[in-house]
């Protein structure tokens, strides 16, 4: 039985706050783009991962977050040139609307406050912090969280994350967005599947397929032009290639990805044919948690793991 799992980085500022130049574009579409994803999903009853920045939680904050290890400077624009845009780093709001959606999500973590985990200045005891503080958040809010989805798929610490009870993750893709996936996937005829695996710190990497706008700008404006928007074709196909060789598609996005009518169109073009084709065949629509647990399940079953080796 196929399947396809949809992930969503809820990020709004926090996905840029490091940057000297944030994108105002989708800086200023984080709230539209959450509010629109949550519509779709309902339209078309898509269960996804939603893997919320745990700041994004609170109500309020100092700013400085002096029991927190972070690099120095590490919360300045939020002390000073964000610091009247509450609307950026709080979004209890749109938080109290995704946990009350009529469609069953998931509720991940995307970290506190958006470290990149990968980096050698990112040391155990910042990862730890990270993963702890949006624990004890989504905690105080009722919540438990059995998945991670790490900054800008920098991936690292993953022990950090076992010892924390999180039980799986999203994973590198082992395909190229933009340009070269679209040839690879059209052209080459290379699949866009994952296979979930155990690692070895007993946590299930469930790899991403598809970015859903790596393929962004002029380029896209051209293709549309002469074709039709390259992205929705990749989605169709891995789908397809799901039903297909019962397989996993894992398609993933941020909401503030949706910055102009034209990606909103695209996300309804994407999950409409999603619904469709589970209408018409097998094919089911997991979260990362449900691939977690079914993995889980069948390694009960033989006793045995898909073990990945990698280095953090």
């Amino acid at each position: 039985m196929g399947s396809v799992v949809l992930s969503l980085d809820a990020e709004l500022g926090w996905g840029f706050h490091d940057f000297e130049r944030p994108p105002t574009d989708r800086v200023e579409a984080g709230r539209r783009g959450w509010e629109t994803m949550l519509e779709l999903c309902a339209e078309y009853d898509v269960p996804a991962t939603w893997a919320v920045v745990g700041h994004l939680m609170l109500d309020s904050c100092d700013g400085v977050h002096e029991d927190h290890p972070a690099p120095e400077g590490w919360f300045a624009r939020e002390r000073d040139v964000w610091a009247d845009r509450e609307d950026l780093r709080f979004a209890p709001d749109l938080v109290e609307a995704l946990l009350e959606a009529d469609v069953d999500h998931e509720f991940a973590s995307h970290s506190f406050s958006h470290v990149l985990f990968g980096r050698p200045e990112t040391d155990r005891e910042l990862a730890t912090a990270e993963v702890r503080r949006s624990l004890e958040i989504a905690d105080e809010w009722g919540q438990t969280v059995d998945s991670f989805v790490y900054p800008r798929n920098d991936v690292g610490h993953r022990e950090v994350l076992a010892d924390n009870g999180i039980s799986a993750y999203r994973g590198r893709s082992p395909t190229y967005d933009g340009v070269r996936g679209l040839v690879d996937s059209t052209v080459r005829s290379r699949s866009m599947l994952v296979e979930p695996v155990v690692d070895e710190y007993g946590l299930v990497n469930v790899p991403a397929s598809l970015f859903l706008f790596g393929f962004e700008g002029p380029v896209r404006t051209v293709a549309e032009s002469i074709w039709e928007d390259p992205m929705v074709v990749q989605a169709h196909r891995g789908i397809d290639q799901a039903v297909q060789s019962d397989g996993l598609f894992h398609m993933w996005l941020h909401p503030n990805n949706l910055t102009h009518e034209r990606d909103d169109r695209r996300m309804q073009a994407i999950l409409s044919y999603l619904d469709r084709r589970r209408t018409e065949t097998d094919l089911t629509v997991e979260t990362i948690g449900d691939v977690a647990r079914r993995l889980e399940t069948a390694r009960g079953v033989d006793g045995e793991a898909i073990v990945v080796d990698g280095d953090d």
